[in-house]
């Protein structure tokens, strides 16, 4: 098949979308596809192998958000247009991206929502008119539903089905003030109806998304995300000192509070005589971040902890993939809708047990694996609990690490991924094909 994935880049930090889509698109076109991937707003991040690398950059950060604003940068000349998307430019401004927040977003998303009647039409049509150049895809895929204004202009310049990932959509539009989220909601809602087909990535976000936005149940697929677990080399063995990891942004959402707060009612639990656990957190900081990370540190520091927890942000993509064999246990206790946990599925690659909140779509990386336990959603209490019942098991521990490398490379493999993914893509256009030829008929 023909295919192309329309993916936002970050510029400047990994995100699980960026690193799925990525991971998704190499896999199809080792299956035989032939896959173009165009970024938009910001150039990608993705490691050492970016499936974008050539590709024009569309929908240019500077340019989206100017126009925003006036009406000056919405009939801007063609050349100057391509001075604010030089990939040098973008380049620096995304070091600023991750400086804003849903809160300030509210008008600019629901005027991409929009599509060709919001301010960045120029946008859109520059993006219809270079996909028109090239031969014609099969499949258009948009990597999640904040992108569905794009879904009417592509079917209707290009001819062909639009598929959208669902894909943690819910926790940006719900951030947003009141006003701008209901109608950024209300929206999205009326864009949907031309997209020919969702992809969820779990079963959780599927339903979620399927009722805040009336879809029809067959229009949703559900497929879970992959991985390469060849990338992570399996642990060899426990640390001496017991481990807790987090790898994940460091930010509220993400509940790295909660595990802090975890941590210390488990150092004052813990029983004398034996080596006291320490704890790595690693992940993303951008600057928005820092006074939420200072926070936990002073209150680590008031419990006397400070020196027992490593602060490691912005790993490079190879200090990530080393990370893991460092840990006796993993916990990311996400306190929002987590749409999916692709950091958990990283560290049963490794071989690395989990201990995840019993909340959104975390659950079901745990039920359907075995890989670890469960605790209460937003309760460091019942967190400490599961942490010192798996840390004090070590055999207990080593049997759900196997669990979890097993489930890694056979439920959670991006060669799965792909090859459900592709299944999806072919349905839509062989019934878009089906219908052309009835309409013709």
């Amino acid at each position: 098949m023909r295919i192309v994935q329309l993916t936002a880049g970050t510029g400047s930090f990994f995100c699980g979308t960026c690193l799925r889509d990525n991971a998704l698109v190499l896999a199809l076109r080792r299956q035989g596809h032939d896959v173009r991937m165009v970024p938009l707003y910001l150039p990608m991040h993705v490691g050492p192998v970016d499936a974008s690398e050539g590709a024009p950059i569309y929908f240019g950060g500077i340019n989206t958000y100017l126009q925003q604003g006036s009406s000056f940068f919405r009939a801007l000349p063609r050349w100057l247009d391509r001075m604010l998307d030089a990939r040098s430019v973008l380049g620096l401004a995304a070091k600023k991206a991750g400086m804003t927040e849903p809160a300030d977003l509210g008008a600019l998303t629901i005027s991409v929502l929009r599509g060709q009647d919001g301010h960045q039409r120029k946008e859109v049509e520059r993006l219809c008119r270079f996909l028109e150049r090239g031969e014609r895809p099969d499949v258009v895929c948009l990597s999640n539903a904040l992108l569905a204004g794009l879904a009417e202009p592509l079917r209707e310049r290009l001819g062909v089905p639009v598929v959208c990932t669902l894909q943690g959509e819910d926790g940006f539009l719900d951030a947003m003030p009141d006003a701008d989220r209901a109608l950024a909601w209300e929206v999205l809602a009326e864009r949907a109806v031309h997209v020919d087909a969702f992809v969820a990535v779990s079963a959780y976000h599927g339903e979620l998304m399927g009722q805040r936005l009336s879809l029809e149940p067959e229009r949703v697929h559900v497929v879970r995300n992959g991985i390469d677990p060849d990338e992570i080399a399996p642990r060899q063995a426990p640390p001496e000192q017991p481990t807790i990891g987090y790898l994940a942004r460091m930010c509220h959402d993400k509940g790295l509070h909660v595990l802090v707060d975890a941590f210390i009612a488990l150092r004052g639990r813990w029983p004398e005589g034996k080596p006291a656990p320490r704890l790595l957190v690693a992940g993303v900081m951008n600057g928005i971040d820092v006074p939420y990370v200072e926070r936990l540190r002073a209150r680590l520091d008031a419990a006397g902890l400070g020196a027992a927890v490593e602060f490691r942000p912005n790993l490079t993509h190879e200090q990530k993939l080393a990370f893991f064999a460092e840990l006796t246990v993993f916990s990311v206790p996400a306190v929002y809708s987590e749409s999916f946990g692709l950091y958990a599925v990283e560290a049963m690659a490794a071989g690395v047990p989990v201990v995840l909140p019993d909340h959104a779509a975390l659950p079901e990386l745990v039920r359907g694996s075995g890989a670890g336990l469960l605790s209460r959603h937003d309760d460091a209490e019942d967190l400490a609990r599961a942490l010192v019942e798996l840390l004090g098991d070590p055999a207990m521990a080593a049997e759900m690490g196997a669990r979890a490398r097993a489930s890694a490379r056979n439920d959670y493999h991006v060669d799965r991924m792909a090859t459900e993914v592709a299944a999806v893509f072919q349905k839509v256009s062989a019934a878009a094909a089906a219908r052309s030829e009835h309409a013709a008929g």
